[in-house]
């Protein structure tokens, strides 16, 4: 999608700080970080959020958690992380492309 600024960070158009990169899924840090450590995993696929995941979408939802986990165990977090999807602009989502994000580095309590 050409207004997406994530499909934009896919294509390579957009410059992002990558922690990961496959066929499927790019890892880069949040510009604008919510904890020590913040980053998105983003499917390759533009999906508009967790509820446009069809059922052929399922083994990519999986995958972005384990990427997610083993990030986050290459950031120094150990298994104190927390993993977060917003879907709708009522609950919070900016990007309408789906996105995982992962913040970790501090310790409990997290708002909820």
């Amino acid at each position: 999608m050409d207004d997406c600024i994530f499909c934009r960070i896919v294509a390579g158009e957009i410059p992002a700080d990558t922690l990961f990169e496959d066929d499927e899924l790019v890892v880069f840090r949040d510009i604008a970080p919510q904890a020590p450590v913040h980053f998105l995993v983003v499917p390759k696929k533009h999906l508009s959020g967790p509820a446009a995941i069809a059922q052929a979408d399922e083994a990519l939802a999986g995958k972005m958690v384990r990427v997610a986990a083993r990030v986050a165990a290459e950031q120094k977090v150990g298994d104190a992380f927390r993993l977060v999807m917003n879907n709708g602009a009522k609950a919070g989502q900016v990007v309408f492309h789906l996105h995982l994000h992962v913040l970790g580095g501090k310790d409990a309590p997290w708002p909820i």
